[in-house]
């Protein structure tokens, strides 16, 4: 069973590039997360781990389980992402309503009054026109998809 380097390490770089990305304009800009931008987090969480795990295995047939997981997470972020893109173009309607960001200690009423009101219906940023959710989409979908080309080249290559 060969396994492409360059999957195992996409599968890795990808979701921690793109979460650390999210992270960075929560904490460094202060772009704080809808509900939906948050249900993107996730998926990138899991492939981040399914990916370390399928690195570590590598010369092990489980690796390729872990590395086709870790895929399907980045791909699952990718959607989410491009739903949530569509709620903010208009496309359709969002099944959420806007949330808040209430940090955590002191008056907790204090907190929840003077919280942003983040909508998910409103791209805080864009780029040419593009959101996060957007972009998310756009390298997450094309990123699990070499990943998955990579995947099946490299089961032709070691078969």
């Amino acid at each position: 069973m060969a396994l492409s380097r360059a999957a195992l390490w996409l599968s890795l770089i990808i979701p921690s590039s793109l979460l650390g990305g999210a992270l960075i304009s929560e904490y460094g800009f202060g772009l704080y997360p809808c509900e939906m931008c948050m249900w993107q987090r996730w998926p990138h969480l899991a492939a981040i781990i399914f990916a370390m795990g399928a690195l570590l295995l590598r010369k092990q047939t489980a690796s390729l389980l872990l590395l086709l997981l870790a895929a399907v997470g980045i791909l699952t972020s990718g959607l989410i992402g491009g739903f949530h893109a569509g709620v903010e173009y208009g496309w359709w309607e969002g099944i959420t309503s806007c949330a808040t960001n209430v940090p955590a200690g002191g008056d907790m009423l204090d907190s929840i009054m003077n919280a942003p009101l983040v909508r998910c219906d409103v791209a805080p940023w864009s780029l040419f026109g593009i959101s996060l959710a957007g972009y998310n989409f756009l390298l997450s979908v094309g990123g699990a998809m070499l990943i998955l080309v990579l995947m099946a080249m490299g089961r032709k290559d070691g078969a």
